[in-house]
């Protein structure tokens, strides 16, 4: 047995041992993943993988061991990942920290910020969130007013962001600040990470037409910020922030995948369309099925030779626009064709006459509104993808 097959057989065997039967369940909304945080409060069971998993250094297994990782090479990571999809086992672990400030501060952090914030949110014990956009600066991220002046070892920052998702939940946030008015827009930001627990910070949910409350609007008041939180160079934090928006276009791709099991369009046309000859008698329903499933296989396989990639070390480039601007289309298919196939009972809002899964299919449809704006707007991702990827010109 050569060297990455003992690797596999030693790693499903302790799969076998170490995951509860509870976690080799299918995965149905985001909220059933664990977050981590000092506030989050979860069943034993998500807690028990979350802690053994971290304790291997499974929950970032690519990181280097010093910063609380797995220390696996690519090969042995694609095994991992081989291994837990053949037991249908969850992740123990997601969120920004993992999957968009960690790879930055490997990438471009100092050592003193890797030793202090990598290995808590390895142990899920640190839950991030992301001060970008601010009232006047969404798509003109480079626009943003929230400003940073230098007192003594401080930054002291003043400002608002706005759609900072989950900012009622998280520990810390990173964020852009404008530390130089008097220069280019671009030249005069600097990317900050502040605890969410500084005196001067306070945080509103903002409530969406789906009924829930994922986003929030954070206010800075001459917050105190140690200038030791500075990731990259003072006035340099724009090429930081294209770094990570790199991981962050990749990521929103993979959260809106469907992760129900079995075919959940074709199970919801068996059961509000007629069949003919045991197939969905509707034609066209039938073509628009196959056709969103086959576009997501293919965004899948992309992602993961993507996310391949980037284990092993390549940073992510424009290409992650693709994936940002295809998985929230998708995703925004997928709902629309759901809708279509429940007819009148996929438009319940509350009350008798709709079951919950009825209800959910409405406020779905409803919230997935806005992922063409989140994370950047799909005219935006065009524009990327044209210039950057295509080489087109202006």
């Amino acid at each position: 047995m050569d060297t990455l097959e003992q690797f596999r057989e030693e790693t499903r065997q302790w799969l076998l041992a170490h995951a509860p039967k509870s976690m080799c369940t299918p995965v149905r909304v985001v909220d059933d993943l664990c977050w981590g945080g000092r506030r989050a409060q979860y069943p034993a069971d998500v807690k028990r993988w979350l802690d053994v998993m971290a304790e291997r250094g499974w929950t970032a297994p690519t990181w280097p061991k010093q910063y609380g990782g797995g220390g696996l090479d690519k090969a042995e990571a694609k095994i991992l990942s081989q291994e837990m999809a053949k037991l249908g086992v969850r992740a123990p672990l997601v969120g920004f920290g993992l999957t968009m400030i960690g790879p930055l501060l490997l990438q471009e952090g100092s050592e003193d910020l890797k030793r202090v914030h990598l290995p808590p949110i390895g142990r899920g014990e640190i839950r991030w969130c992301q001060g970008y956009s601010e009232p006047g600066a969404g798509s003109d991220l480079a626009g943003l007013q929230a400003r940073a002046v230098i007192d003594g070892d401080d930054f002291v920052v003043t400002g608002q962001k706005i759609w900072t998702s989950y900012a009622d939940k998280a520990d810390w946030m990173f964020l852009l600040v404008r530390t130089d008015p008097n220069v280019r827009k671009q030249a005069g930001i600097t990317f900050l990470l502040m605890d969410m627990t500084s005196p001067g910070v306070s945080v509103r949910p903002i409530l969406l037409i789906s009924g829930s409350s994922p986003f929030c609007e954070t206010f800075l008041d001459n917050v105190r910020v140690p200038r030791s939180q500075v990731v990259g160079q003072v006035n340099g934090g724009w090429a930081m922030a294209k770094a990570l928006l790199g991981h962050e276009r990749t990521m929103i791709a993979d959260i809106f995948k469907d992760r129900a099991p079995g075919n959940p369009l074709l199970e919801l046309a068996r059961r509000y369309l007629p069949a003919s000859a045991a197939r969905i008698a509707d034609p066209i329903i039938r073509d628009r099925i196959t056709q969103l499933d086959m576009d997501a296989a293919c965004l899948d396989l992309t992602l993961k030779r993507s996310q391949d990639s980037m284990k092993a070390g390549h940073k992510p480039g424009p290409e992650t626009s693709m994936f940002k601007y295809y998985g929230t289309e998708t995703n925004m298919r997928r709902r629309e064709l759901m809708l279509a196939i429940a007819g009148p009972q996929g438009l319940g809002w509350e009350g008798a006459g709709f079951d919950e899964s009825e209800l959910a299919l409405t406020r779905d449809w409803l919230r997935s509104r806005g992922n063409s704006i989140e994370g950047g707007t799909s005219e935006i991702q065009l524009n990327i993808i044209a210039k950057r990827v295509l080489g087109l010109p202006d």
